[in-house]
């Protein structure tokens, strides 16, 4: 029996992860506004987005496909989320040259934490994925 996984649930918890970065960006430009980008809430938003939609490539197939699908489809969204990231600073740089050094830096800061938070929710799932396909001879 094929089962979707439950995207939904990855989609709040990816929210609740960006609210709580776009929190930790808030009190970075309080506390200190000299050395943020004033582009830190969109930064934030830009890796919602992105991430969202990385999870959902990789997840949207059901759990019964073979690893090279899985396989397949992150790659896909690694190479998208990283051309899509490279772009978007491109593109910010050029228009924003006052803002580059603290806008690049902000910015990957927070590539990373997202990069980190996805592949640990990827890895959760598949451990879950695991436990349930494991047949009771398996887990002695």
């Amino acid at each position: 029996m094929s089962k979707k996984i439950p995207i939904k649930k990855f989609s709040f918890r990816i929210l609740i992860f960006s609210i709580v970065v776009a929190g930790l960006a808030a009190l970075f430009q309080w506390l200190v506004p000299a050395y943020a980008s004033p582009a830190l809430p969109f930064i934030v938003l830009f890796f919602f987005v992105i991430t969202l939609f990385t999870i959902f490539v990789v997840l949207r197939d059901d759990q019964g496909k073979d690893g090279q699908h899985f396989v397949s489809g992150y790659m896909l969204s690694r190479i998208i989320k990283l051309f899509s990231c490279l772009l978007f600073l491109f593109l910010y740089i050029l228009i924003n040259k006052q803002d580059a050094w603290k806008f690049a830096i902000s910015f990957v800061i927070i590539y990373f934490l997202f990069s980190i938070f996805e592949v640990f929710l990827l890895k959760q799932e598949s451990d879950d994925i695991s436990k349930r396909n494991q047949t009771p001879e398996e887990t002695k």
